[in-house]
């Protein structure tokens, strides 16, 4: 790792702190508010979650996060609560492939109610512009 991205980490551990606590009470509330849920529906917050934590990473060459771009394609979540997630790349060649899959795993890894994270980068099936939210497409220009 990157002198220049380790005090990049420290600089932001503090307000991740601030954001993982944010997350695990609205989670706690979640919980409290129906305590007989079913293990699906606890999986569908904690997915939620996931979902905003991915939506506050972003290829640094383009300015729309990685969830819109449509470069998350399954979240598995086991009854442990590991996350298992399965993403790609716009490009095999992109320069900021390793620290990107770094930085998804390590902001899931620390979300409450995670046991633990794993990210499975793959090339199949190829990414194309057809995996772009609509709200992506409309911020880059394409419609």
């Amino acid at each position: 790792m990157s002198e220049s991205f380790e005090q990049e980490s420290a600089l932001l551990e503090p307000n991740m702190n601030i954001v993982r606590d944010a997350m695990e009470n609205e989670i706690d509330e979640q919980v409290a508010s129906n305590p007989v849920s079913p293990a699906g529906s606890q999986n569908d917050a904690l997915r939620e979650t996931i979902i905003e934590a991915l939506k506050t990473c972003y290829d640094p060459e383009i300015p729309v996060d990685i969830w819109e771009l449509g470069l998350i394609y399954d979240i598995g979540i086991d009854a442990e609560r590991f996350v298992t997630l399965t993403m790609t790349l716009t490009s095999p060649g992109c320069p900021v492939a390793g620290a990107l899959v770094e930085e998804v795993q390590g902001k899931i890894s620390c979300l409450p109610g995670v046991l633990g994270a794993n990210v499975d980068l793959v090339w199949e099936p190829a990414w194309t512009m057809d995996y772009m939210s609509e709200a992506a497409k409309l911020e880059l220009g394409f419609y």
